[in-house]
Formats: structure tokens, sequence, C-alpha cells
């Protein structure tokens, strides 16, 4: 016990000693600090005070020599030179602006507005109507009356009279059609703000036939306070202002053809369920006797079964008495007016008299014989006949009323005698008695089947303004909408607050089907880019329409079953965060449905005119092209087109354009003008047109542009001469700018840079338009991309087998394919590089030979070894080799989009590269793992490996990219699947033994870096399948098996099977039309009935159409020229003359007529 004590006080007494020992050593520790300290002050202020006591006036002080100081200094430079030579200037990246994204918050508010609830949404819903002057508008609005509904209570039922326009201004209305089983289905919820009202039932009162309400009725779901405006209202305005009835007739006219037509018919697949079989015939008994008389002893000249002119001594009769019958059908007081304006056909069985699509259309009153009318049904090449035109009645008056392209095909079911009055002819008698328009607009009406007329009132017409939200993310489902005119955009807001663009929309697109149908909230934000006019039919509506017709049902799993398919054979982009097209009234690419592009200058020093003439050019391959300009809008419409007042008929004449054309050009002035701010407007997209030789800089009306909020995306242009330099400083252009879409470098001819006058260098693409525009071009890629026809190549990884793309890009181009775009990964993004920055093929085949045989220098790769830690080689020779090829080149210099594809092994995905060095990678996309080390990305520090281990052959990124066509060349190396099953365990030993016994059976095992490496490109194998699979993608593969990855000294034989190869392939393409399909515009067929592919020195095919204007006089309509000859280039149609309209439509027909007096 005592021992213990004894020992624990001794190691208590060390731990004490130890303590104080510790603490003496840390205070002399402390001590000499303190006093190191106070002796470096003491010498700081000491040599301060002996420098102050050295400084004497008088006494020379001694500096640098100047020699010295500039030798100093100009090393400074030098190491920040060779600092930005190493890190060449990157491109900032940049979000698009909310303008782009983001719909206005601000919606259509009755609180914040000074004028009163009623009179606001009564200006709402008449507005659709046409433009009323602020006196028209308030006597208008002064006969509204105020009805109070409680719920339950209706506002109307059958048997009612139709003769007014009710606006909901709080509550809520149940529009309702009576069924032939006593229901009453709800077709629309009418909100506050919404109207019920049918146009067809308003034409009905103004052109003095009223009709009851015969199935629809409307009652108050809630309390409700109702707006009525009686239709008489408008007599009133009628007769003081003429030229306003005559426009709102023709307004409902084309809402009629537009809204119904488009909506009923091309998304729904109906046709006679719109029409009537039998219309209203009015055909007197003189009339049947005189035409039986004459066509028992008249006797056919022609037997093409073309018109042949009638006797003169046997047709009188029959002429006069037709015009007898056809003054009391359109009720017109002066029977003179159809002096001279009235022509006499006679056609033989078969003949067509009027196509589907054809623009100088007449009205056809039939005599004697049937006049079928018929209609191509949806995706198929048949026609199915609509109703048939008995003697008495008139046929193609709504596509005179609206001027707009014939819906339909007139055809003689028998041998026919008619009368025929031309569109021109028509206006001119209008002109004079403008009420004549009532009554034939009243025979359109009546061929309407009672089914439209139901319709007429659950559909809408709307007019959104740019910016405004059709619907947002999370409301509920509704309607479907239809796009008229304009241009609308669809955007997501993820979980993280950030959002994406989904897809955009042009004329005719469907948009919101989907959650319709399946009545889920909403899944994206839709907004306007552009004033828009859209067709709202709801799902009340949809259903009823489903019951009475159950084939429709047929139709729209049909437009279902394509957004599914395409979900589900897309690609695994989506997967690896990658956008994805989708289908045309859903998403897609964002150039694929463009009407309108804006060409807008960085400077005057830019030569415009030529530009969008050449452009224009190359479009015109792809479908029918209309460029306007200030002056061809001035001589063609007026000197005041541009004014306010004329909104409406100019906003008519260029949504007329754009159904006439696949694409219509607008050049914008120099300045900020109102046709420059009127192209914007109209733009769904907008070029904004630079010189690649000057300074980079941003022009005047681009800070105009960035002020406002334009939501049309842009894409900025770099002309280049011929024989200029290469593209340089690319970058720079791009980061001045907030936000550009895409860019593209152009090598211009040299006649865009001619310094011709503007008569001069019309005549001179007056020639150029005589021929075909090579489809090489640059300007034909930008036509390509523009209409979404773009054609990619897609280089894949290989080693050694790659240098088989060097030949096979040789006979692609002579096949006279284009490339629009390249992509590659692995040594096809070297490929791909080397052809983007040159577009030669020799010069490439040289360079890629020179690389190759670099790559077999054994000396090079002994002296680059190193240590394998993370790679057997130091990449050091590898990246020479990359850097000799192109220098300090960016991809955004390159003459053709390219990109490749890397593993960014740091964030485990997919890298797509379109901007940065090149050489970087370049390098990074074929640093193969082991070999190699990875490459450390300049812009985030992230290691970045072969891209061959995610995506080899990245045809689905050139997809999502905006490509119509994808060649994929495929070099890879082929796994062996034919492996030994050895059971459920494996001996090492046993294997030994099987490769060392030269007697022994062979097995094929897979060893550890064969495991590994199939691990590495499951992803790869998985993505190369989908592809080979997809139907936009020509998968080629030459026979280069034989050939191992690292055999670059056999660069020429492998080149050669390549090129042998693909001379095989692309001829049995050319043979096959899979090329002309590939440079086929995907919109063709919509234009090749409705437009001639005459030269450029023709008039439009359609001419200005607006029968307000011409009642009224604003303006005569004036021939475009300029020195001559200016409309002639800017338009592309039918050749205009002396002669009438509807002269050259019967002469380019074949059918004889003659006109009597």
């Amino acid at each position: 016990m005592n021992s213990k004590n004894e020992i624990s006080a001794r190691l208590q007494q060390f731990v004490e000693e130890r303590m104080q020992t510790t603490m003496l050593t840390g205070v002399l520790i402390g001590a000499a600090v303190a006093v190191s300290l106070i002796g470096i002050v003491v010498l700081f202020l000491y040599r301060r005070f002996k420098l102050a006591r050295e400084k004497q006036p008088g006494v020379p002080q001694y500096r640098f020599r100047k020699r010295d100081k500039v030798l100093f200094y100009g090393r400074k430079i030098m190491r920040k030179v060779f600092s930005i030579s190493i890190y060449p200037p990157t491109l900032q990246p940049k979000e698009p602006p909310p303008s782009l994204l983001e719909a206005d918050l601000t919606e259509f508010d009755v609180q914040s507005s000074n004028m009163p609830s009623e009179v606001l949404y009564m200006l709402k819903n008449v507005r659709v109507l046409g433009h009323f002057e602020k006196p028209l508008f308030l006597e208008l609005c002064r006969h509204m009356v105020f009805i109070e509904l409680q719920e339950g209570e209706s506002l109307f039922r059958p048997g009612d009279d139709d003769d007014s326009i009710f606006v909901v201004q709080d509550g809520r209305l149940e529009l309702c059609i009576h069924e032939n089983d006593g229901t009453e289905p709800v077709v629309k919820d009418v909100l506050p703000g919404d109207s019920v009202h049918s146009l067809l039932s308003i034409l009905d009162i103004i052109t003095g036939y009223p009709a009851p309400y015969k199935t629809v009725c409307a009652r108050a779901a809630t309390r409700a306070t109702i707006l009525r405006l009686p239709a008489s209202a408008f007599e009133s305005v009628f007769k003081k202002y003429p030229e306003t009835l005559v426009r709102v007739i023709q307004i409902i006219m084309v809402r009629l053809q537009r809204v119904t037509f488009l909506a009923l018919h091309n998304y729904l697949g109906l046709t006679t369920e719109l029409f009537n079989p039998v219309g209203w015939k009015l055909i007197s008994s003189h009339m049947i006797v005189c035409v039986c008389v004459c066509t028992q002893t008249h006797t056919w000249r022609d037997s093409g079964g073309h018109s042949d002119a009638i006797h003169l001594s046997k047709s009188c009769t029959i002429l006069q008495a037709a015009k007898k019958d056809l003054l009391g059908i359109i009720q017109l007081q002066d029977p003179s007016l159809l002096e001279g304006r009235v022509t006499l056909h006679q056609v033989k069985a078969g003949s067509v008299v009027a196509r589907q699509g054809d623009q100088e259309v007449s009205i056809q009153f039939v005599i004697s014989g049937l006049l079928h009318v018929y209609q191509r049904m949806i995706d198929r090449e048949e026609e199915t006949r609509l109703f048939v035109t008995h003697p008495g009645e008139l046929v193609g008056q709504l596509a005179v009323l609206t001027g707009e392209p014939l819906i339909f095909t007139v055809r003689a079911q028998r041998d026919c005698i008619f009368l025929s009055i031309s569109k021109t002819h028509f206006y001119e008698i209008m002109r004079v008695e403008p009420k004549v328009v009532l009554n034939v607009a009243h025979t359109v009406v009546r061929r309407m089947s009672s089914f439209v007329r139901q319709i007429d009132f659950a559909l809408d017409w709307m007019a959104v303004e740019a910016g405004r939200a059709v619907y947002r993310q999370g409301e509920k489902s509704d309607s479907t909408f239809i796009v008229l005119s304009g241009r609308l955009r669809s955007v997501i807001m993820k979980e993280d607050g950030k959002k994406e663009l989904i897809g955009e929309y042009g004329r005719g697109d469907l948009i919101g089907v989907v959650e319709t149908l399946t009545h889920q909230n909403r899944a994206t934000t839709v907004h306007a880019v552009r004033d828009s006019e859209l067709a709202k039919l709801p799902e009340g509506a949809l259903s009823s329409i489903k019951r009475k017709f159950p084939q429709v049902v047929t139709r729209l799993i049909h437009l279902l079953g394509q957004k599914i398919l395409q979900q589900v054979n897309g690609p695994l982009t989506g997967f690896l965060a990658l956008h994805t097209p989708g289908s045309k009234w859903d998403a897609g690419n964002q150039a694929s449905n463009l009407s309108t592009v804006t060409v807008l200058p960085v400077s005057e020093e830019v030569p415009l005119t030529a530009f969008t003439l050449e452009l224009q050019h190359a479009l015109m391959a792809i479908g029918p092209t209309l460029l306007l300009t200030s002056e061809v809008i001035k001589q063609r419409l007026g000197a005041a087109a541009l004014d306010s007042v004329h909104e409406y008929r100019l906003s008519s004449w260029l949504g007329q354009q754009e159904d006439l054309h696949r694409i219509v050009l607008y050049q914008t002035d120099y300045t900020l003008t109102p046709w420059t701010q009127r192209c914007i407007r109209q733009a769904d997209c907008i070029i904004i047109v630079g010189l690649g030789e000057q300074d980079p800089v941003v022009g005047e009306l681009e800070r105009m542009l960035e002020g406002s909020a334009v939501r049309a995306q842009k894409q900025l242009v770099l002309l280049h001469r011929e024989d200029g330099p290469p593209p340089t400083g690319t970058v720079d252009w791009l980061n001045m700018r907030s936000w550009i879409s895409r860019h593209l470098h152009l090598s211009c001819p040299r006649r865009v840079f001619s310094k011709r006058s503007l008569p001069k260098l019309l005549e001179l693409y007056q020639r150029v338009f005589e021929k075909p525009a090579d489809r090489h071009s640059d300007f034909s890629r930008l036509a390509r991309v523009l209409t979404g026809n773009a054609i990619a190549l897609i280089l894949g990884g290989g080693g050694a087998r790659g240098c088989s793309q060097v030949g096979i890009m040789r006979a692609l181009c002579e096949a006279g394919i284009p490339v629009d775009l390249i992509g590659g990964t692995s040594i096809g993004s070297l490929m791909g590089a080397i052809y983007a920055e040159d577009r030669s093929h020799s010069r490439m085949k040289m360079r890629a030979k020179e690389w190759a045989m670099e790559m077999t220098s054994v000396f090079k790769k002994v002296l680059d070894l190193t240590y394998p830690v993370t790679s057997m080689f130091s990449g050091a020779a590898f990246n020479s080799s990359i850097s000799n090829v192109f220098k300090s080149k960016q991809i955004e210099d390159l003459r053709i989009p390219y990109f490749n594809i890397t593993t960014d092994i740091t964030a485990s995905a997919m890298r797509v590269h379109t901007d940065g060095s090149l050489w970087r990678y370049v390098r990074a996309s074929m640093s193969l793992s082991g070999y190699l080390p990875p490459l450390c990305d300049p812009k985030d520090g992230h290691l970045l490996m072969d891209g061959g281990y995610i995506n080899n052959l990245p045809a689905d990124v050139a997809r999502s990219m905006g490509a119509k066509v994808v060649i994929a060349i495929d070099v890879g190396s082929r796994d062996e699947t034919n492996l030994t099953n050895y059971g459920d365990s494996l001996s090492g030993w046993w294997l030994l033994w099987k490769r060392l016994n030269p007697l022994a059976e062979k097995v094929k095992v897979l060893n550890m870096a064969e495991i590994q490496t199939r691990l590495a490109y499951v992803c790869c194998v998985r993505q190369l399948e989908s592809v080979k699979s997809s139907d936009y993608c020509e998968y080629i593969r030459p026979p280069i098996d034989r050939y191992r990855t690292l055999e670059f000294g056999k660069f020429d034989e492998i080149a050669e099977v390549g090129y042998q190869h693909g001379k095989t392939v692309f001829d049995v393409w050319t043979r096959s039309g899979v090329v002309d399909k590939m440079l086929k515009d995907r919109h063709q067929e919509e234009f090749h009935n409705t437009q001639s592919k005459n030269n450029v020195v023709s008039c439009p095919n359609a001419s200005f159409t607006d029968l307000a204007e011409i009642v009224s006089r604003i303006e005569p309509v004036k021939p475009a020229l300029v020195d001559g000859k200016l409309l002639a280039h800017f338009h592309v149609g039918p050749t205009c003359s002396s002669q009438s309209h509807y002269e050259k439509s019967c002469v380019d027909s074949h059918l004889k007529m003659c006109v009597y007096p």
C-alpha cells in the first residue's frame, strides 16, 4: 500500500516539474519574439530617418535609365500577352432575357383601368369585328342594355330571337346545346369578359334574314350581370360608314373560313358534316326551257373537255335569262352593272372548274348541269365530296369575299353551263353597290349546316398581344387552341425555379390538346411572341362533337398517338439533360415553322439589299418566298399604308402573304422608321447582319432593340468575302450582345459587295434568279436552317478507323449532298473540325494525313511516357499534335456550325461543346482513359474525357439542334458477343492452361481490362442502338473492322475504303430518291397548289384584298415600280399585265370564254 502511494507521489512530482519547465520555455519564447518585433520596428524607423537626412537639395538623385524602364515594362506586357495567348477570350455565359421566357404579368385588368368595366368588356369582344373608330364604338355603346339573371335563370332558349351579342360582366353563364334525346350538355363556360354570340347570326341580322335560336340555349350558373348589344345597333353605324359594313362582312367570312374550317376540318377531320347537301336555288322555268333547247342544238368544238364559247345566236337567250335569275339572288339594283362583267362558260363532264388552293377565283352561277365540290382528306391524297351545286346556286363566293385561297375543288359532274363573275369584276360591282356583299354572304351562310352554327357559338376568335399569356402553368385545361396567325412560345418552370424553352408554334399549329384530352393541368406557360390570332375550342364543345361524330375520336387518337410515339421513340437526350424536339403541335424545332424573318443591319456599310436578294434566291429553292421592303409596301399598298388608321388593312394583307408563301422576308430600313418597327413586330425570327471584316460593334438599331421587349429569337450572321481571310474574333461579336440564339458565317459572292446602284443591282439579280441556287452555298445553308431543313453530318469515334470518314466525306461532296451542321466524338471530332474550318476535301485530307503520320512516331510516344498514376502518357505530345493542326482557332470561328462531345467525369454527365478553344475540346474528346490524362476544362475546371464513353455517335444531339436529317458515320469497334459459357465460377489457372496448351480448345473469356472497357461503353452502346432505329438518321458503317485502333500508318488505305463504300451508298441514295427527300421541304406540299414557281420578275399572286378599301376608295392601288423594276424583283408569282386577273386564270386553266355585252 505504501509502495503505491510512493509511486503516485513521484508521478505527481514529475508532472509538476515538467509543467514548470514547459511554462518557462513558453515565457522565454514569448520574450524572444517580443524583442525581435521591437528590433524590427526600431530598424525600420532608423532607416526612414537616415533616408530623410540623405535627401538634401543639390544632391543628385539616381534613377533607372529609360532603356531599363522600357525593358521592364516591355517584359511585363509580354508576360500578359503570353498569358492571353494561352487562354484566348471565351464566350461569356448569358441567360436568355426575361422577355424571351416570361410572359407579361399584366393581364386584361378591369380595376386598373379608368374606363368602366362594361365599356372595356364590350371593346374586347367587339374588337373581333374589326377596328372601330372612337365615335363608332361610342355609338354602339349607347345601345347596350343591362340584364340581371339569377342562378338557373335562362338568358335565351330555343325559339327566342337570335339577334344580340351578350357579354358577361360578372358571374358565369353556361352555353348548352339541346340534343335530340332531350339532354342539354354544356359546351362552354362563359366567364366575366367573355361573350355569347354567333357571327353567322349577326350576319343574318345584317343581311335581313333574322332567325330564332334552334338548338342553343344559355343559362346563369351563378347570379350574373349581362350586357346585351342588339345586332340592330350596327345598322345606324353601317348607314353612316358603308366601308365598315363591308369590313365586318369580310371579317365574318374570314373567321368562317379560317377558324371554323381549320378547326373542324384540318384537325377533327370533318368534311360533309359542315355543309348542307342542298342549298338555296332559284332558277326560272323560262331559263330551263332555254337551256334545254340550246343544249339539244349545240355541238362541241373541243374534245378535250374544256369550256367552249357557245354560239352567239343560241346563247343570248340563256345569258339574258340567267342574268335575271342572278340579279334576283344577289339583289342588284342596277342591272347594267353586270354588262361586260359576266362570262358564260360551257364545260364537259369531268372538267375541273377551280382547284383547291387557287388564289384567282370567281363566283360561278350554275345554269344547267351539276358542279360537284370536293376537298382533300387529311393526310391523304383522296378527295371527298362536300356538296353538289345545282342549277340556280352559287359556288366560290366565300373565297371571293375573303380574298383567300379556295378551300375546295370544283369539278363538273356532267356537261355544265354556268355564269362566272371574276373577283376583279365583283369588286367593281361592289364599289358601286356595297350592299351586294350582304346577299352574296347570305348564300354562303345558307350553305352551312346547323352543326356549324352550333359550334360557331362555342368557338372563340382570340386576339393576343405580344407578351400576353395564353395560359399559364398549373391552370386548369379547359380548351384547345389553334394558331391562326402570329407565333407562340411554350416555357416550363422547373422545381428549382429555372425556366426552360420547350417549343414554339406557328400558323396552323395545335396547342394544349394533350392536357385538354387527358384532363390535366397545364404543363407549361404559353405566351405570344408577336401579335397573334387564335381559335379557341372549349372542352365541352369538343366533347359534344365527339358524341355527334364518333369518327372524330379516331382523328384525336391519331394526334395523341403521334405525341406518345414521339416520346417513346425519343432518344436518351432527355435523360442526358438535352433538349429534344417534339411533335409539331406541342413542341419542336424553333425554326421548323417560321413564317416571317426580319433582316436587320448592324451598320449602313452592310449590303442589306444584296443580302436579302441572295437569301430570297436560296429560299425559293425550298418554297415560295416574298421579300418586302418599305418601298414595296408604299408602292403596292399606297403611301399611307403604314398609318395607324390602316392597321387592319396592312395586318390582314401581311397575314395573307404568310398563307401564300413559305417564308416572308422583311427588310428593315437603316433607321428606326415605322416600317422598321412593323418589321420587328411581324418577326418570328430576327437576323442581325454584320460585316465580319469590321471590328465588332453594336448597331444603333440593335441598341433600340435591346431596350424594347422583343420576344423573337435573334440570330447573328457575319458576312465574309469569298477570297477574304478566315473568320476571327466571333466571340467579341457575341459578347457584345445580350443574347443570341445562333450565329452563322456566310461566305458571300463578289456581287454582294459590289457597289452598284439599286436599278443595276436589281438587273443583276434578275439574271441570278434565272439560275437555280447552289445548294452548297452558305446562303442555301442559312435558308435550310431558317426553314428547319438542315442536314447534319455526325462522325463517330474509332481511332484509326476514323480515317475512312475522310473518304466518305469526299463521296458525300461528289454526290451533291450539302452539310449544314457537323458534330463528332473522339476521332470524329478531329475530322469534323478540320472540314468545318476549311470546307475543302483536298485540304482536309492533307491536314488529316499529316496528323495521322505524326501519330505513328514511336520516339515522341516514348518521350511522353510518365509514371502511370493517372495515365501512361503525360499528354504533352498529343496536345502539341492537336494544337499544331488548329493553332488558336475558336469553335465560334468555324465556317460550318460544329460541336463535339466529351464525358465530364467531375459531374458524371455528357458535355456538348459549341464554343471555346477548338484544339482543347478536340483533345478532350479524344482522351482515352489510361492512355491520356483528363483535360481540365478552362471554363470551370471539370475533368473531361473521351466522349465515346457516353455518346459515340451523337446524332440525337444534332437532331436537338434543329437538323431535319442526320447522316451518321459509325467507325467504332464491334465487340465479340459469342463468349464461352464457363458456368458459375471461373479459375484463372484454368484459363492460363487453356492459353498455354496448344492442344487445348480455345475459350473466349474477357479479361479485367476488357470488362472495364465494356462497362464504360454501356451507355454508349444503348445510345447507338437508339440512333440506328430512329427515323431521322441515315446510318452508315464502312467495312473497316479489320483495321485496329492505332493503325494510323494505313491512312490512305483506310480513306480509300471509306470513299468506295460512300460512293456506293450515295449512288443508291440518289437512284432511290433518298437525296431528293433530304432536300425537300417538309412544308412544300402546302404550297405546291397555291403558288406557281415563276421567276423573280413577276407580281405577287395575291393582290391586296380589303373590301372596305375598295368601297371607300381610300387610295387606289398602284403598281410597285422603282426605276421600272423594283416590284418585279421583290414579288414572286404570275406575271401581271393590263389584263384582268380573271382573264389570266382562264388562260391558265385553258377555259375558252366568250364575253357578251
